[in-house]
């Protein structure tokens, strides 16, 4: 997959939480403290990319600036480990993060500052994703991606003349719904595989995804696939290299995840993939979980 299609894609890549409802904050997750002096609008300049996203200068734990996208819809915040290590996000015998890897955790970040805003304790993500890096050759350097962990926080108000975004607290904190579920999904600490009959929380799909650590080819490789399942009706084998799942791209066994929850038990959705060298179009329902 060439970058001019990667980035035609990038709307629904980044967009990873629009158009479904935020799940409920975690009550036992560490609530962060925002500043007092934080309770009146602010107004943060950003600027529009080529691929239509906000991008905006950020500060890490005091290091930067760092531009980042800030993406409403996205369920969580990014960082690639350029900016980890230099803002002191990994510890000394921290190896680079694999994308979406079983050993992954959110990190905490103790200060985060954008325009007039300074914020305690939000949690992000340490990977280089794809996603992101294909943005940055595009574009310029991009260093992470903010969603809603962040956005959740302020009533928010954007000036697309002005390129302004105005952000004033609106006392909510989130909980970190997302590292939970990604920890109960991919078995992150314990070393176990997920269940191969669930890729989604909302729908029962019937199969599961891998990819090796040294593969930097596109798509993820079909692993198993469930008898009688969905996928299996749908002509899906393993073997297959899945490239795209409802238009959305896979090339990460997180993307893959991120791609089927999107989509609601009892649609039809087309999934792209390569085999024997040619690439075959499948039609997959998946059906109602539990």
């Amino acid at each position: 997959m060439n970058t001019a299609l990667k980035l035609l894609l990038l709307a629904a890549l980044l967009g990873f939480a629009r158009g479904t409802a935020a799940a409920p904050p975690d009550e036992d997750a560490p609530k962060p403290d925002l500043k007092k002096d934080d309770d009146k609008a602010v107004v943060v300049p950003f600027e529009l990319l080529d691929s239509r996203h906000m991008a905006m200068q950020v500060k890490v734990n005091g290091k930067g600036p760092y531009r980042v996208i800030f993406d409403t819809g996205a369920p969580m915040n990014i960082v690639n480990n350029k900016v980890a290590k230099a803002a002191g996000l990994l510890a000394k015998d921290d190896k680079p993060a694999p994308l979406f890897g079983a050993s992954m955790n959110a990190k905490t970040i103790k200060t985060f500052e954008v325009g007039g805003l300074k914020l305690e304790g939000m949690q992000a993500m340490v990977m280089d994703h794809p996603t992101v890096e294909a943005i940055g050759k595009a574009v310029g350097p991009v260093e992470g991606l903010i969603g809603f962990p962040f956005f959740a926080r302020y009533k928010m108000t954007i000036d697309y003349q002005k390129k302004e975004m105005t952000l004033v607290p609106n006392g909510f904190v989130p909980g970190d719904t997302m590292q939970n579920m990604m920890s109960k999904i991919m078995g992150a600490g314990g070393g176990k595989k997920p269940d191969p009959a669930v890729i989604a929380p909302a729908g029962v799909w019937g199969f599961a995804v891998d990819k090796d650590a040294n593969d930097e080819g596109d798509g993820v490789k079909v692993t198993a696939v469930t008898e009688r399942g969905p996928a299996a009706a749908g002509g899906l084998k393993v073997g297959d290299r899945l490239l795209t799942l409802d238009g959305r791209w896979t090339d990460s066994v997180g993307d893959t995840f991120i791609a089927a929850r999107q989509v609601k038990p009892g649609t039809p959705v087309v999934l792209v993939v390569k085999r024997a060298g040619k690439e075959v179009k499948l039609t997959v329902t998946p059906a109602n979980g539990l």
